[in-house]
């Protein structure tokens, strides 16, 4: 939505906001409710916002990456698989053991489809902002697609630092890459990749993916760097 906003409206900077209260699940154990008990040991609050706008002004504003598509879809077969109640007892939440497995089955295809475009088809050849949703949906994810250890470092970085933070991680991901990338000295905010993909999983089974394309650290360019319709996440 922040993406069409700034495409076709001249000048328009979108603040998006992303606040998650995941503590107002929190409650003693109970041995009756396992998956309770994983997601008060997964989940944690968070908080994270970023600005989006199309065609940056290169004298007081700098970019982290672009925006180039977002798509959304339902896994199928995959109902009830994440599920939230409010009960007298406040909001509880129920999964699935087989939410990693019904991911990773279906996460070449959400890729293909995103990167056929691009004529991209090497996992490991671009840079990933996964949702921890927890460490099985990782290892799973790269036991599928046969990714490389450090894909999913930041990744992993997030969920161990802050937990599950649900749609505030992947804010938070992007910029622990970015603030590693340039530590590290890399030519790009995607640990020095051109092209990556940022991931969210949520109820539903939902999957929301983005493709990005990642910038020079500096955002060192000229005002013709790209011509108009571009989206951008930025910081002054």
């Amino acid at each position: 939505m922040a993406k069409d906003i700034a495409e076709n409206n001249k000048g328009a900077r979108v603040l998006v906001v992303s606040s998650e209260l995941t503590a107002v699940t929190f409650r003693g154990p109970n041995e009756a409710h396992l998956d309770s008990m994983v997601g008060q040991a997964l989940f944690g609050d968070g908080a994270a916002a970023v600005v989006v706008g199309s065609d940056p002004d290169l004298t007081t504003e700098r970019a982290l990456f672009e925006i180039v598509s977002a798509a959304q879809t339902i896994l199928p077969n995959s109902e009830g698989g994440i599920d939230g109640h409010l009960r007298e007892v406040g909001l509880t939440f129920h999964l699935l053991k087989d939410v990693p497995g019904l991911i990773s089955k279906n996460i070449e295809k959400a890729l293909t489809q995103a990167f056929s475009p691009l004529g991209i088809t090497d996992w490991n050849s671009i840079f990933w902002a996964a949702h921890p949703g927890g460490p099985a949906i990782l290892d799973q994810i790269e036991l599928r697609l046969g990714l490389k250890e450090e894909k999913m470092r930041a990744t992993r970085h997030v969920l161990s630092e802050y937990g599950n933070m649900s749609s505030a991680c992947v804010l938070f991901i992007l910029d622990e890459m970015r603030k590693k990338s340039v530590e590290d000295g890399c030519a790009t905010t995607g640990e020095g990749l051109d092209w990556g993909v940022l991931f969210g999983f949520g109820p539903g089974l939902t999957v929301e993916k983005v493709v990005l394309h990642s910038l020079p650290p500096t955002m060192a360019l000229t005002p013709n760097f790209y011509d108009g319709g571009h989206t951008f996440l930025l910081w002054n």
